[in-house]
């Protein structure tokens, strides 16, 4: 079932009753599940993750934005952090199954609803918005409440999408969106004194200002300290160990230190653990090698189907090409051990009852070897990502970076070969099948061959793409690799043209038959 992210902001960090009453509207939508409730006293806000199904995803929302318009006044609120309504913003974001487009639709359809039904206007923003002049954020909240209430009146560029030429009187408006997940990331430079040095640092890590472009950064007081507060937008391309490192390098250029860091609501797990990778320089670092993920993988029997197929149709790099070539590969182990499975045993069959007994074996060791391959490939794109986001400040860093690119390249290239080789005995088993397993089952083997040809097509492509971005120094391995890919494809081509020429026969009228 295709999952969404929305992580509404409230314009209420202080009344717990307020609070409960946000949480339970969304909580208690069927099909909707609060996964985390963060407050602030300082910045006077709270920030609700939770995950819903597309349908449960708007009524969830438009229930704590009802309730927010009901108990929050915005003209008797205060706090450090900018706002333009009761219910701040509310961002959609893609998870399982879900895609970047599901959720502009499920924006839009928030918007038209909430100024509809609650008469709370509605600005559309990030990959939702309408006029590439409200994709920032920063932009729609100018002015905040206060502003924003004046401007509306008069300045035709500051009419909500939805609703009318006024905001709420006590609830303003909102900021609904679509947008990859962000991190909400703040680092202390200690006492409130520091806070100039604050304003700085966040002038010169945000995005806006020519620091790093997915970061967007304020220098705030918070509870008698100097806060920078961030979010990151995308923690592939700015990952969260460069952020603290570009501030921790600003703040010392003004003779302070970051004295800690938080992250407010939730964030993924891949994100910390590099951070922490990173921290101790560890190489080739991938959730396979951690204890947790291989008692997930066995406590839960594995990955569903449905469950790899939303992986791959997520707009993430990974799982990709490799992978789903590796699983095509084993689909047809997984088929030529049905055919032998449907061959062993048979009288008709007797002749040839040891050899299929073997070749059943054959193709389920084959089965979870290409099924290992899957994650595999998965890890070693990763590998190359993390060789590429390695420092190259220093002449020292730039040739320890191209020995990581090139031997993540190198990996990356190695992992699809295996896999080409695997199809290729697939190939093989199921074009003996084809020609001597059960007739009845012929057009199984066949597929199976087909399925193995293309998983090898498939591999090979990504052994050459990974070859070709290899540096001078790297060029003779990677030949290697690629005229054994080469040599692999012919060898599965004509495994597979041996069992559709034997599925061919089978199909002839008065050909064999069981």
């Amino acid at each position: 079932m295709p999952l969404v992210e929305c992580v509404p902001n409230f314009s209420e960090g202080r009344d717990p009753v307020v609070i409960a009453a946000i949480r339970d509207a969304i909580a208690g939508t069927p099909g909707a599940h609060v996964l985390d409730v963060s407050s602030d006293v300082s910045h006077h806000r709270t920030v609700v993750t939770f995950v819903a199904s597309l349908d449960a995803a708007v009524p969830a929302a438009l229930a704590a934005m009802r309730v927010a318009r009901d108990r929050i006044d915005l003209t008797q609120h205060s706090g450090e952090h900018p706002r333009i309504g009761a219910t701040d913003v509310v961002p959609f974001i893609p998870l399982d199954g879900a895609t970047m487009d599901d959720c502009i639709a499920l924006a839009r359809e928030l918007g038209e609803r909430a100024a509809r039904e609650l008469d709370v206007p509605v600005y559309l923003y990030e990959r939702a918005a309408t006029t590439p002049a409200r994709e920032n954020l920063a932009d729609v909240r100018r002015g905040e409440f206060e502003g924003l209430r004046e401007d509306v009146r008069t300045n035709s560029a500051r009419r909500p999408d939805f609703g009318g030429a006024a905001l709420h009187p006590t609830a303003g408006a909102t900021a609904v969106g679509a947008r990859p997940f962000l991190v909400a990331y703040n680092i202390y430079l200690g006492d409130k004194s520091n806070l100039p040095v604050a304003k700085e640092v966040a002038k010169a890590i945000r995005g806006s200002s020519g620091g790093l472009r997915y970061v967007k950064g304020l220098g705030m007081e918070v509870d008698g300290q100097a806060q920078v507060s961030m979010n990151l937008v995308d923690t592939e391309k700015t990952p969260l160990h460069r952020v603290f490192d570009f501030v921790k390098t600003e703040a010392a250029a003004y003779g302070v230190t970051p004295t800690w860091s938080e992250i407010v609501g939730l964030v993924p797990e891949r994100v910390i653990l590099e951070a922490g990778a990173r921290h101790i320089q560890l190489r080739g670092f991938s959730k396979a090698m951690l204890l947790e993920t291989k008692v997930r993988e066995v406590a839960s029997g594995g990955e569903s189907l449905d469950a790899f197929v939303s992986r791959v149709a997520s707009p993430t790099p990974t799982p990709g090409g490799g992978s789903v070539a590796a699983h095509a590969g084993a689909l047809g182990a997984a088929l030529a051990q049905m055919v032998s499975g449907l061959t062993v045993g048979r009288k008709k069959y007797a002749a040839v009852d040891d050899e299929m007994k073997q070749l059943a074996l054959q193709a389920s060791a084959l089965r979870r070897t290409l099924t290992e391959l899957v994650t595999r490939d998965a890890e070693s794109y990763d590998g190359v990502r993390l060789a590429y986001q390695q420092p190259k400040d220093t002449d020292e860093q730039q040739t320890a970076r191209a020995t990581a690119i090139r031997e993540a390249l190198i990996n990356a290239a190695m992992v699809p070969l295996e896999t080409a080789r695997t199809a290729v005995e697939v190939a093989s088993v199921a074009a003996a099948l084809a020609e001597r397993g059960n007739t009845n089952a012929v057009s199984d083997a066949c597929v199976a061959a087909l399925l193995a040809e293309a998983a090898c097509k498939g591999a090979v492509l990504n052994v050459r793409i990974n070859v070709a971005s290899l540096d001078d120094a790297g060029t003779e391995r990677g030949a290697a690799l690629a005229s054994e890919a080469r040599k692999l494809l012919d060898a599965a081509s004509m495994h597979a043209r041996i069992a559709e020429a034997a599925a061919e026969r089978a199909m002839v009228p008065g050909g064999p038959t069981a």
